[in-house]
């Protein structure tokens, strides 16, 4: 699926977990572009959704109504649950135009029984993407979600967040350790090896490239306030990821003041949105 508008153009793979292929801006690469016939989750490229859940849940447990329900671990090497189910699922296109297009899907896994709505539109000005996840289930249930993007990030590119807290890593990879934190604003010397989450985020992100052009995200909803950034040594990629909830925020209490997992009673949903534009 390709949508265009303006300088902007999108490629997406609805039948894998609508992942973003590509994403360019005046043909320049805004997202690391995922190779022909690479997967699209197994990879620093492109970009997925992370839902019923967003980052790690420590031994894959999530407890509803006072039972443990136990997530396959898909991080062995930490005994972690990662990022949710949706990524993995075909998606239904409801509706696709030139420069816009509906998507949707269904899970049942318990206890996680919800569908998920995808808006994607590009304009001038740039991409707006919004969604939203409903409990279709009986029981109360927490749920959150998440967008994880892999953009670009020649040499020298600079990354400015505004946020309240910063969260350390245990030997687990799972954020603990909260902290007052003013946010950062740095190049490489920064980035590099940085795997965090941010609460108290004010919604905004930019993202420079050395040629002084660059980026801005802008979330609101369920995104507005919790960010994780991601730069891995040994890739030139840096994810900048919309959240909902802290990490492991179910099983950790600590964290969760800062960024709980919503509670959807049947029928209700949460939603988000983010918006990019050029800086």
């Amino acid at each position: 699926m390709i949508l265009q508008a303006g300088d902007w153009r999108a490629e997406l793979l609805p039948e894998r977990g609508v992942a973003f292929r590509s994403l360019t801006l005046a043909g320049r690469d805004v997202l690391r572009r995922i190779p022909d016939g690479a997967d699209p989750n197994n990879g620093f490229h492109g970009a997925f959704i992370m839902a019923p859940w967003t980052n790690r849940l420590e031994d894959g447990r999530i407890r509803v109504g006072g039972v443990d329900h136990f997530m396959p671990i898909n991080r062995p090497a930490e005994g972690n649950a990662l990022h949710g189910f949706l990524r993995d699922l075909a998606w239904v296109v409801e509706e696709q135009g030139a420069e816009r297009a509906v998507l949707s899907s269904a899970l049942d896994h318990a206890p996680f029984r919800c569908t998920a709505r995808l808006v994607v539109a590009l304009s001038a000005a740039g991409m707006s993407f919004a969604l939203s996840l409903r409990n279709t289930g009986d029981a109360a249930t927490p749920m959150g979600m998440g967008w994880h993007p892999w953009f670009a990030r020649p040499a020298g590119t600079r990354l400015r967040v505004r946020a309240t807290t910063i969260f350390g890593r245990d030997s687990r990879s799972i954020a603990t350790g909260a902290r007052p934190s003013a946010g950062l604003n740095g190049d490489d010397a920064v980035l590099l090896g940085l795997d965090t989450h941010f609460a108290g985020w004010d919604g905004v992100a930019a993202i420079t490239w050395p040629d002084g052009a660059g980026i801005a995200l802008r979330a609101q909803g369920e995104w507005a306030s919790n960010l994780q950034v991601f730069a891995p040594r040994g890739g030139d990629v840096l994810c900048v990821e919309p959240v909902s909830h802290a990490p492991d925020a179910v099983n950790r209490p600590a964290n969760a003041l800062h960024g709980a997992m919503r509670v959807l009673a049947p029928g209700a949903s949460i939603d988000a949105s983010l918006m990019i534009h050029r800086l």
